[in-house]
């Protein structure tokens, strides 16, 4: 063979070794797992509630999922006074992740229409329902029977205390100055009212919410019904039509007395972030929220209500891009 021929043929050998090197590298990337941003990682902090409160208990549940599903991503829970704070919160940075109702949205875009511009949501996730609780004897039947008695109406920065101001003055009450307010969360709440130090309570939560359930298990308790104050609180301007009708059903908390469902007021709870938020890491969270719906269940109860045909109702909140990719990828 010439050496012009032996070049040829070594060329012709390393074109075909090129071309199955690149074949193979085709294949594997066929097989492999689409991927269209790459694996979220680094470290979220995620606000929450009171230890006590149903905030606090899935976020602490969903951190242990994001734990399988996130590995690269460290999840940091910080406890809160509640909704108000939590948003307060994602706008100064110093969250990347909360949980807060609607109406405490809609309230925060009131006041605050440039940092409320930075929200926006995953997931529409379960429904809070005000509980209105009082001893078994009280003589209070509806919120206006609560003038001159001591109430506690949640902290400052909650969405527990937003709402209760404004049940009050459906029920023609001034806050103010028709009640003592006692502000602390549902985690004194159940111990100040079985000692006596307050006469009532009110607490938004999904159902049931813990504190409530180990309350009537201790201390002959009841609901209040608070249905009767919707069309005073849609009245209130457009933000009040976050509030439904709704029912604590009877079996709820089996061991308060008389065992009745309840007419209440329900409000949307909503997952929360910004939109500058990675959106591989919020399509990644909104995936776990959705796909572990139940195993959080087991233990959050108001949780076996997040729904994937629900889920996008986020009003009044825009949903994350990375949010809506993920509803895209899973639509039917």
């Amino acid at each position: 063979m010439t050496p012009a021929l032996s070049r040829i043929g070594k060329r012709r050998a390393a074109q075909a070794t090129l071309a199955v090197c690149a074949g193979l590298a085709l294949l594997a990337w066929w097989l492999l797992p689409l991927r269209d941003t790459p694996a979220a990682r680094g470290t979220v902090s995620f606000s929450t509630g009171v230890p006590t409160g149903v905030y606090w208990r899935y976020g602490d549940l969903l951190k242990e999922r994001l734990a399988d599903d996130l590995p690269e991503v460290d999840v940091r829970l910080e406890t809160s006074e509640g909704s108000v704070q939590n948003l307060q919160r994602l706008v100064s940075g110093q969250a990347n992740f909360t949980i807060a109702t609607a109406d405490a949205v809609a309230a925060y875009r009131e006041a605050n229409p440039r940092g409320a511009r930075q929200l926006r949501a995953c997931a529409r996730l379960y429904d809070d329902y005000l509980q209105l609780v009082v001893p078994e004897d009280s003589e209070v039947t509806r919120a206006a029977d609560l003038k001159g008695k001591r109430v506690a109406i949640g902290q400052p920065g909650s969405g527990v205390s937003l709402i209760t101001h404004r049940l009050l003055r459906a029920a023609g009450l001034d806050p103010e100055e028709d009640i003592t307010a006692v502000r602390v969360g549902i985690d004194r709440m159940p111990e100040m009212l079985r000692e006596g130090r307050i006469d009532a309570f009110f607490w938004s939560g999904g159902l049931p919410t813990g504190a409530v359930a180990d309350l009537a298990g201790e201390e002959p308790v009841r609901l209040v019904q608070l249905g009767d104050l919707l069309g005073e609180l849609h009245r209130q301007g457009p933000d009040m039509w976050q509030y439904r009708a709704a029912l604590v059903p009877a079996d709820a908390y089996p061991e308060v007395r008389r065992g009745r469902a309840v007419k209440t007021v329900a409000v949307a709870n909503l997952l929360v972030t910004t939109v500058g938020t990675d959106p591989g890491l919020t399509e990644g969270i909104t995936r776990t929220v959705i796909d572990n719906r139940d195993r959080i269940g087991q233990e959050v109860h108001a949780a076996q209500l997040v729904d994937l045909r629900t889920a996008i109702f986020t009003d009044p909140l825009d949903l994350h891009r990375g949010a809506k990719r993920y509803y895209r990828s899973v639509k039917s």
